[in-house]
Formats: structure tokens, C-alpha cells, sequence
């Protein structure tokens, strides 16, 4: 059967293309870079033959490495004799060619070598564009925490009660707020957002509400606010928690009359508006310090939603991770094939106080810093773990016995009879495991103080236990 090769020669030798026929090989010629990249787009070729120039450029390379960074494109290149002497051409064929072969090419070595390019083509899944299959309403996660995320989503997209989404920065707040937005009734109207920490105090409020023209110094003109343009829609306040509490106040009356007025104006105006906000800070203790008007808060936090922090995303780190690759592998000058697995067993092991953000920002610096066919874990350049002991599963167990036997004794004051009720095992095996954890008893004249005499029946148990132990 007749196999396709991609060749790109300035000029292809015809002995070269009778003997690739010859051998079930149909030679596709292209003359330069640009015209390969279109036939590659146009067809599902899976071996490229290129052939590097004598004197050949380091212009010249990084032109064919443009073209070659493809993974579904297996290359074979045809060097002379002592090219690979030239330090830039050994690296080139590293970093972008599956093989190699040495002049005269017309033999059974470039045979075997387009054929096995063409058998490990085969095997590779065809590329898969990011989708948002990744996960569930444009976001990319499937761990549990997430799953649970997308259930509420889909709960608070029926209705219009507002919505507060609490988080650590980078976790993705925004893609959740539009996420509500694009299921709900008000899909084809605005999703306005606004951050309330990025803009000045003393414009904050003539963002939010709009002004007259002559206001104040420097409106020129009539301005509508942010919360008047989201009218029929849905207004996302991010960082809320940064609010400055003259605007709290005004925010407050917008929420509860339904209206607002704009800056120099002298009329309310109705404003049909959902509230979605956000914010990195913990409002209890905001409200708790003074700092965040507790009657707005209540408002505001009808319906909760929590982003899970990255680090407790679990295998959603690895995903993320494949996912940013996949979107900025082109910004690299080398032909990346994935991430190696240190680099995975790194970013699973670094807490990522950035959460998301950080983890995408990593992976864009890594693809353009490495210089291999994989990104490493020194391409990522997340600071080392500490080597803490590896912990077995007995030794979770054993301590999680010892904090369930301690926790029911003080419970209930040492009294072995009681303790072991709860624990749901007889006073004997309870003083067994109590000798087995090394776990000390009360001192006897403190239960009896403490039992009103009722100790020497524990006593007496105990010492049936020990002699049983």
C-alpha cells in the first residue's frame, strides 16, 4: 500500500523520488517552509524527509523549525557526512526530527527509518483542540470539588437571587459568575463586570452609578454607570471585600429599592439588575472588624459558592497543566511533546498560592525557557518539596485509633465503661488497645474524685482487662 512523505528539498532529487516510489512511498515535494505548513494543514501527512542545506543557517534552521514543531508529523532528515559536527544542526535533529540519515540516502536505512516514522505516527491519538469536555461550563476540572462546583452553578442559574463567591485569588471567580450568567434568563442581555479594588475610591461610586454632566470637575458629559449598563442583565462585582464603606452604603440602597441615581442627577432611575460578587477577603471577619457593612453582606451572600483552592483539585493539576500546554506549545522555539514526569510529580506536590493562574502563567514560562522535547520539572522552576517522611497507611491508622480512643475518654471523663460504649467495643479490648497505644489513665484518685466512688467498678474491669491482655 502507498504511504505519503512530506519532502522538502529546495530541489528534489528525482533518483530520490523514483526509489521512495519504488519502495510504496508517494513524494509529496515542497519547495519551501510556507507551502509545507499548507499541505500539512490540507492533509493528514504523518512522515516528513527534509533535506538540510550544506552550508545550512541558522536562519535556515529556525525557518524548518517553525514548520516542523507539529507532533503529528513524524521528520527524517537527510544530512552530509560531518553534519552533525555543527553543534546547531545536532540540536536541531534532536529537538525536531524523529531520525536521521547520512548521504548516499538511496538505500534500505531510509526505508526502514520513513518506516518506522510512519508506524509511531500512526499510534498517536490525533490532536484534540482544548474543549470545554475538560470539564463542565467552559472551565477545565473534574475532580470532585469541581463537580460539586458545576451542580451549583446549574442550581444558581435558575433563579435571581444574588449570588457570593468566595475564593483565593486565581481560582477563577469571574469564569463562575459568567458561567451563572450564560444558564440563566438573562443570557441575551449584559454580563457587565466591574473591579471594585482596581478603581480609585473617589471614583468608585461615579462608576457604579453614572454622572450628570457638570457633577463635578471634569464631567464634561453625561456618563452611564456600570450598574445602569447591566440593565436586564447580570452586574459581577469582583473584589467586593475591597469596598470602600461610603459606597457600601450607597450599594446597599441600590439592593434594596431596586434604583439608583445617577451623580448630579435628581430623579431615581428603576434598574433591573442580577448581583453576582466576589471577593478574595473573608467577609465574616470583615464584618466582624467593621470593615464590611454586615447588612450589605446579607444581601449580597443569598446564594454562596466556594472555589476550590488548586491544591485541592488533585488529578485537575495535571489537566490544567495539558490544557495550558496545549494553548501556548506554539510560543516555544522547540517542537514540545508533553510534560515529563517529574514536572507532574512536581506541580503535584507545590501548594500553587497563585491556585490557576499561577499554574498557566508556570506552564507559558516553561515553554518558552525549555530546551528539550519535554518540559522538566527545573522548565517549571516551582521551588523544590521538602523531603518529609513518607507516611504508610498503617501509621495513618494507628494514629487515627489512638485520636478516636483519647477523644472518647476525655468525652466522658475517663470512664472506660462509657468510652467503650461509644466506641462500640468492650471495656477489655478498650483497655488492650489503650495499653497497645501506650495511652496513661487518669490518676485513680482524680476519677474517684471526679466519679463520686463510682471508679472501683472501672477498677475492677480494668484489672479483668489486664489479666485478659
Amino acid at each position: 500500500m502507498e504511504r505519503t512523505v512530506l519532502y522538502v528539498a529546495n530541489a528534489p532529487d528525482p533518483k530520490l523520488v523514483e526509489f521512495l516510489a519504488a519502495s510504496g512511498w508517494q513524494a509529496v515535494h515542497a519547495k519551501s517552509t510556507a507551502l509545507a505548513e499548507r499541505m500539512m494543514e490540507r492533509e493528514n501527512i504523518k512522515v516528513g524527509l527534509v533535506q538540510l542545506p550544506e552550508a545550512c543557517t541558522s536562519q535556515q534552521l529556525s525557518a524548518l523549525a517553525l514548520c516542523m514543531r507539529r507532533v503529528e508529523t513524524n521528520w527524517v532528515a537527510q544530512i552530509v557526512p560531518g553534519q552533525t559536527d555543527n553543534e546547531l544542526i545536532s540540536r536541531f535533529i534532536l529537538d525536531y526530527c524523529f531520525d536521521f540519515v547520512t548521504q548516499p540516502w538511496l538505500n534500505e536505512r531510509l526505508v526502514f527509518a520513513l518506516g518506522h516514522a510512519h508506524g509511531l505516527s500512526s499510534l498517536r491519538q490525533p490532536r484534540v483542540a482544548p474543549e470545554p469536555s475538560l470539564g463542565r461550563h467552559g472551565m477545565v476540572g473534574q475532580s470532585e470539588p469541581m463537580q460539586q462546583l458545576y451542580r451549583r452553578i446549574d442550581k444558581c442559574a435558575v433563579t435571581d437571587a444574588p449570588v457570593f463567591i468566595a475564593g483565593e485569588s486565581g481560582t477563577g471567580k469571574e469564569l463562575t459568575a459568567r458561567a451563572i450568567h450564560e444558564r440563566s434568563r438573562r443570557v441575551s442581555r449584559p454580563f457587565v463586570a466591574i473591579n471594585c479594588a482596581a478603581i480609585p475610591p473617589s471614583l468608585l461610586q461615579a462608576e457604579l452609578f453614572g454622572h450628570e454632566r457638570g457633577a463635578f470637575t471634569g464631567a464634561l458629559q453625561r456618563k452611564i454607570g456600570r450598574i445602569e449598563s447591566a440593565h436586564e442583565g447580570t452586574l459581577f462585582l469582583d473584589e467586593i471585600g475591597d469596598m470602600p464603606h461610603e459606597c457600601q452604603a450607597v450599594l446597599l440602597r441600590f439592593l434594596q429599592e431596586g434604583t439608583i441615581e445617577r451623580l448630579g442627577g435628581n430623579g431615581p432611575i428603576s434598574v433591573d439588575v442580577r448581583v453576582i460578587s466576589a471577593t478574595h477577603v473573608d467577609l465574616d471577619r470583615a464584618v466582624e472588624d467593621g470593615r464590611f457593612r454586615s447588612d450589605l453582606y446579607h444581601r449580597l451572600c443569598v446564594l454562596r459558592l466556594i472555589e476550590p483552592p488548586l491544591r485541592e483539585r488533585g488529578g485537575d493539576i495535571k489537566l490544567l497543566a495539558n490544557y495550558a500546554l496545549s494553548m501556548y506549545k506554539q510560543d516555544g522555539a522547540r517542537k514540545l511533546r508533553g510534560l515529563s514526569s517529574d514536572a507532574i510529580v512536581a506541580m503535584s506536590n507545590y501548594p500553587w498560592p497563585g491556585n490557576v493562574r499561577e499554574l498557566i502563567n508556570c506552564v507559558r514560562r516553561a515553554v518558552v525557557m525549555s530546551e528539550g522535547r519535554f518540559i522538566t520539572a527545573s522548565d517549571l522552576g516551582l521551588p523544590e518539596a521538602e523531603n518529609a517522611p513518607a507516611v504508610t497507611l498503617a501509621e495513618i491508622r494507628s494514629k487515627a485509633e489512638k485520636d478516636a480512643i483519647e477523644h472518647a475518654l476525655l468525652r466522658h471523663g475517663y470512664k472506660l465503661s462509657d468510652a467503650a460504649a461509644e466506641l462500640g467495643i468492650s471495656r477489655a479490648t478498650l483497655y488492650r488497645l489503650m495499653h497497645a497505644n501506650r495511652l496513661h489513665q487518669e490518676p485513680s484518685a482524680s476519677r474517684a474524685a471526679n466519679s463520686g466512688g463510682g471508679a472501683d467498678a472501672d477498677d475492677e474491669a480494668e484489672r479483668h482487662a489486664s489479666s485478659l491482655a
